[in-house]
């Protein structure tokens, strides 16, 4: 038999190993290298204003929901509260409180009345509550017989000739109140018989702070 030709080791080296070896200086091809696409301007700028749709929807959405059934805020116009409240005052009324409880005397509550064709929001004050017996005489208060304190109102405003008109004794039906204006010579509140007492139906809430301006702020 022939011998084969032998190669010597630095002919070994030269050529890698031999056919089966890689080549580690060959070089590794990959895929093309792509760049990510990047999100257009004008979609980034619709996506925040759906955004801000979205928020801005809620937020009114909410405002109407607490307006209708929560909180809302009433201007009092006329002088028949002086000097508790004042022409101009703005008062938050709360909505939901003669849904916890029944109308509290001592109340400033807002009620809608009828004059005429239209319908107008006053506000006054519970004195009297159902069943009880009401009468307004001399510039005094009378609730089943009893002369009432009525620290809210002011000597300078209601004095003892000075307090309008007078209510004979009147019994408060049921799912009523008797309200009044404390400026009494200047208020047209259930003495009137064309307000009369007020039907818890027509009671929108009770005005619990004066919010504006910020000199007159206070609870009521």
């Amino acid at each position: 038999m022939g011998s084969l030709p032998l190669m010597s080791a630095d002919e070994v080296a030269r050529d890698g190993g031999g056919p089966d070896c890689d080549d580690a200086s060959a070089p590794v091809t990959e895929g093309p290298i792509r760049e990510p696409v990047p999100i257009s301007t004008f979609r980034r700028r619709v996506d925040a204003a759906r955004q801000w749709l979205v928020v801005i929807a809620v937020a009114v959405g909410a405002a109407l929901l607490i307006r209708t059934f929560v909180l809302q805020q009433f201007s009092v116009s006329g002088y028949s509260m002086v000097n508790t409240l004042h022409d101009g005052d703005r008062v938050l009324v709360n909505k939901l409180s003669y849904r916890l409880h029944e109308p509290r005397r001592g109340d400033v509550i807002v009620l809608e009345t009828s004059e005429g064709a239209s319908e107008r929001d006053l506000i006054k004050r519970v004195v009297a509550l159902p069943g009880e017996t009401v009468a307004y005489r001399s510039c005094l208060l009378f609730i089943d017989g009893k002369r009432q304190d009525e620290p809210y109102l002011s000597a300078a405003v209601v004095g003892s000739t000075n307090c309008g008109t007078d209510q004979a004794p009147l019994q408060i039906p049921s799912g009523h109140v008797f309200v009044l204006g404390d400026n009494r010579p200047a208020s047209k509140d259930s003495r009137d018989p064309s307000v009369g007492p007020i039907d818890y139906d027509k009671i929108v809430g009770r005005a619990f702070v004066v919010i504006w301006p910020a000199g007159d702020w206070r609870w009521l």
